[in-house]
């Protein structure tokens, strides 16, 4: 190993996103639930014979709704974890299934920052950070907005001082 490769290891990262990702989760995660319910609800009031399976759905939905709209966002706030050293980014996402990823700085090619008018009202944003991996970019999510910003600006800074081709 010459003096400038590092052995990079996989560990947990050691930044949270910001709690205000708990909100943002919960509030994208109900749209997706009324829209169901709304539809399901829709179906079995303006249908002369309403399938039974449609009400079984119907009333697992009402079960599973506030089941997920508590647990859900909970759980990936204590997932979702992020951390940028000088030779790396790494990333800690999901809920149900969880990805661990780690990205060279030297492989980094871009940083993006984006908000969906959600993550703007709870001021929030997410990286993207698109490398030269067949396993496509790491992506660090539930960001306070300004943190976002400094750390993409972080990220660029330590990316051109790096040598690398990132390919």
């Amino acid at each position: 190993m010459s003096e400038h490769t590092t052995a990079l290891r996989l560990r947990p990262p050691a930044h949270r996103v910001s709690r205000r990702a708990i909100g943002y989760w919960t509030v994208t995660a109900s749209i997706l639930w009324i829209i169901l319910i709304g539809v399901q609800t829709l179906i079995a009031v303006t249908s002369d014979d309403t399938p039974s399976f449609l009400t079984v759905t119907l009333v697992l939905s009402c079960v599973l709704c506030p089941l997920h709209l508590i647990v859900m966002p909970q759980w990936r706030y204590r997932v979702h974890r992020w951390e940028v050293t000088g030779e790396a980014v790494y990333t800690q996402s999901g809920w149900l299934k969880q990805e661990w990823r780690i990205a060279p700085v030297s492989r980094i090619q871009t940083v993006d920052i984006e908000r969906d008018p959600f993550e703007q009202l709870f001021g929030l944003a997410k990286i993207t950070v698109t490398t030269a991996s067949a396993a496509g970019p790491l992506r660090i999510a539930g960001l306070a907005h300004d943190r976002a910003l400094a750390l993409a600006d972080e990220l660029t800074k330590t990316t051109q001082a790096v040598r690398g081709d990132a390919t």
